[in-house]
Order: structure tokens, then sequence, then C-alpha cells
């Protein structure tokens, strides 16, 4: 007899997880895109500064 587990193989997440991840991605990406450019202008008045 097979195991209850691999009657149904898969991740096993819903579609509503998966649509939340997909929308936490997005806003990890853009977080770190804005990362990314504070660290730029901070560089960039560091500089100026001295």
């Amino acid at each position: 007899m097979a195991a209850p587990v691999a009657a149904f193989p898969g991740n096993g997440l819903q579609r509503a997880e998966l649509a939340e991840i997909a929308t936490l991605k997005k806003e990890v990406a853009k977080l770190k895109a804005e990362r990314d450019i504070l660290k730029k202008a901070a560089a960039y008045f560091a500089r100026e500064a001295t």
C-alpha cells in the first residue's frame, strides 16, 4: 500500500499562498531597489560633504 503522502505529489501550497508569495517577492525586489538607491545617494552626499 502506498503512503498517503505519495498519493498527492506537489508542494502542497494553495493558490492564495502562491499569490501571497508572488506579492511578497515583488515587494522584496522593490525594497532592494530602494535600498540600493539610498546607498548611492548616501555615498554621493558623503563625497560632496568632504
